[in-house]
């Protein structure tokens, strides 16, 4: 049975007790199979899993977006439980940012482009909540998608500057069974957007060159944010109406 911890105090007194390798898998809920791929292999490589769910507002840009985030915690817990979770981390915000969110990791370079580059202080938001998990929780092991693969090379980075004792395991995408990836955000797709949407991994895995596949996603109604191909990775952003979706393959 899952134990659920609000409290990070009393998390610091079960983390003092625990022995054998601790798993630990990050999320801001919403919870799909993606995530239940990454949950399960944490169960299966270690002798306890703890996840946790905190939506950060620090990673939001726009603020409607954070606002429009959903959240669908019974079913969450459902898919926890049933994956032989030992532990489920809820923190609040004041106690994850006591500070408020003065202090933040910055990095230089990676995060600049792509993701960073269209959504303004995103990254900050993301390593600043991380390493801030990665120091609570202090797993052997945490897990994150090659979906988010920009994220995944920041806190794999991150880890290893500031000497991180968890090693970052890096986990495939995870699709349905049209080559759309999971994500949360697909939950916000009208019936007709979610029809459309398996276009842009077609096209991102695609022979077609970048001005072409920018002109067919144009021509079936996404918007394109950017289509870029950097380290033998290429990599997308689209809207469908106001939901924005990311991906990437390898070229």
């Amino acid at each position: 049975m899952t134990k659920v911890i609000t409290n990070l105090n009393s998390w610091f007194d079960i983390r003092n007790t625990l022995d054998g390798s601790l798993g630990f898998v990050p999320t801001m809920g919403a919870l799909h199979k993606g995530h239940e791929s990454l949950i399960r292999k944490s169960v299966e490589e270690n002798d306890i899993t703890i996840v946790s769910i905190f939506v950060n507002p620090t990673q939001f840009n726009d603020k409607n977006d954070f606002r429009n985030y959903p959240k669908t915690f019974d079913d969450d817990f459902s898919m926890i439980e049933k994956c032989g979770v030992d532990y489920l981390l809820l923190p609040d915000y004041e106690s994850l940012f006591p500070d408020n969110y003065k202090y933040r990791v910055t990095e230089k370079e990676l995060s600049l482009i792509l993701e960073g580059e269209h959504r303004p202080g995103h990254f900050d938001g993301v390593l600043s909540v991380v390493i801030k998990l990665l120091n609570i929780v202090k797993a052997d092991k945490a897990y994150f998608g090659e979906k988010d693969f920009q994220q995944y090379k920041l806190i794999d980075g991150m880890t290893k500057t500031f000497f991180i004792n968890t090693k970052i395991v890096q986990c495939e995408t995870v699709r349905e069974s049209d080559g759309l990836a999971y994500s949360s955000r697909n939950l916000r797709l009208t019936k007709e957007q979610r029809s459309k949407a398996p276009l842009f991994y077609s096209m991102l895995n695609s022979k077609k060159n970048i001005d072409e596949i920018i002109l067919e996603l144009k021509l079936n109604g996404f918007e394109v944010d950017y289509i870029k191909e950097i380290d033998n990775r290429r990599y997308g952003a689209v809207f469908l109406g106001n939901v924005r979706l990311i991906d990437n393959v390898k070229i």
